[in-house]
Parts: structure tokens; C-alpha cells; sequence
């Protein structure tokens, strides 16, 4: 039944935040038009019982295929991110295009982030559990995200981190906890680093 809530209030605050945030969306869509197209990044990722979705960004990198053997995660300092897109990733407002995700069903507004497919190929193997993070809907943030386990994984321990928290999330997920990592989210500018 917790499901069923958490669903409620997904679509409830996905579409209060399209409506609040529609200024911003606009605004984010005319700079990263300013530095070419597409506007928005699509890429396919692991859902809810490993069902394969696309998710949205807004553009913050020059344009590249999405092949899988030029897989390169994204890093804090990458040539490849415009000055715009740099901006945008500051504020997670990249991210925002994702409450169309939540909308359709592909996402939650809490959960565990969905990596690229071959991120996700490359930790299956080395972590116990791995997959087990896609129980659930993947989320615009998360358990994980909120201690800090966030941004690049470069070493297996970041990326353990990241899935215990992940799974701790799942195992324990009620309309308390959902709500508590949302406050936590929002209030996440104004803590000091």
C-alpha cells in the first residue's frame, strides 16, 4: 500500500513543480538552445524491474553519439560540458526535465538514481545487489544522494556507498522517509559543505 501513496505523491509534487518551476524550465530551454541543439539529452537507462527508459536532461555537454564503447561518465571539470551546461549541472537544474519522467511512470521523485546502461554493466559483477537498486522506480534523488554519495563514481567504494544507501532506501521506503529525503534535497543548497 506505501507504494501506492508514494506514487500519489509523486505525480502530486511532480506537477506542482512543473507549474511553479514552468519560468525556469523556459529560461534553462533558451540558454541551452544558445549553445546548439538538442535541448534536451536523451538517453536510455534501467527502470523499475530493469525495464529499459529514456530519461531527460537538459543539454550540458556538446553533442555526442551514445554509444556504448565511448562510454565516459560525466566528471565535475569535463571539457565536454558548455559553460551553460556547467550552470545548469551547479543548481541541478539539468535535472528538472526528469519531473516529465515522473509523470509517465519511468521515475520517482525518490529512489535510486538510474545510471547509463553501461555504467550499470560495469558495477553488476563487482557489487552484490547491484541490480537489486531498480526494485523500485529510480529516483530524481535519493537516500544516497542526500549523505552526499553522489556525482562521479570513480572508485568501487563511492559506488558500494552509493548502493547501500540505495537499498537501505528500498528496504525501508514509507511516506516518512520519502518526505524526509525530499526536505533534505530542497534544504541541500543551504547546508555547508
Amino acid at each position: 500500500m506505501v507504494d501506492f501513496y508514494l506514487r500519489v505523491l509523486d505525480v502530486f509534487f511532480a506537477l506542482i513543480a512543473l507549474i511553479a518551476l514552468s519560468p525556469l524550465l523556459g529560461i534553462a530551454a533558451l540558454l541551452v538552445r544558445s549553445t546548439g541543439r538538442p535541448i534536451i539529452f536523451r538517453q536510455k537507462r534501467n527502470g523499475r524491474k530493469g525495464r529499459v527508459f529514456t530519461i531527460y536532461k537538459f543539454r550540458t555537454m556538446r553533442v555526442m553519439e551514445d554509444g556504448d564503447e565511448n562510454f565516459k561518465q560525466a566528471s565535475i571539470k569535463d571539457d565536454r560540458t558548455t559553460a551553460v551546461g556547467a550552470f545548469l549541472r551547479h543548481y541541478s537544474i539539468d535535472e528538472l526535465p526528469q519531473l516529465l519522467n515522473i509523470l509517465k511512470g519511468d521515475m520517482s521523485i525518490v529512489g535510486s538514481r538510474p545510471h547509463a546502461l553501461a555504467h550499470d554493466r560495469q558495477f553488476v559483477g563487482k557489487i552484490e545487489d547491484y541490480m537489486r537498486r531498480y526494485a523500485l522506480r529510480p529516483g530524481l534523488t535519493g537516500l544516497a544522494q542526500v549523505r552526499r554519495f553522489r556525482g562521479p563514481t570513480d572508485t568501487l567504494e563511492k559506488m558500494v556507498n552509493r548502493v547501500r544507501s540505495d537499498l537501505e532506501y528500498i528496504d525501508n521506503r514509507s511516506v516518512q522517509l520519502y518526505l524526509d529525503i525530499i526536505f533534505q534535497t530542497a534544504m541541500g543548497p543551504y547546508k555547508q559543505h
